[in-house]
């Protein structure tokens, strides 16, 4: 079953990056006006840019684990058996 399940996490993998990626942008206007900051822009303060990456990986982590575990719910509803582990192992 878990063959069949891969695809359909693909989808949902690349509609979660869409979803943080738009997110973001509404998340990131609240801070500031501008773009946000890349890497290599060299006019870029160290602050500002790692803030940018603060928010954006939160963002992107929230939504991905949200849209997986929304998933694996549909498909459990769907077919009757969890896509993943039952339990976390033990470590």
């Amino acid at each position: 079953m878990g063959a069949i399940y891969k695809p359909l996490g693909l989808a949902l993998g690349l509609a979660a990056a869409s979803l943080g990626r738009l997110i973001f942008g509404k998340v990131w206007g609240l801070f500031d006006d501008e773009e946000p900051p890349e890497a290599k822009t060299k006019e870029t303060d160290w602050p500002k840019l790692l803030l940018a990456a603060a928010v954006q990986g939160i963002i992107f982590r929230l939504v991905r684990v949200s849209v997986d575990r929304w998933g694996a719910i549909g498909w459990e509803k769907l077919t009757g058996t969890w896509p993943g582990e039952q339990r976390a192992d033990p470590e």
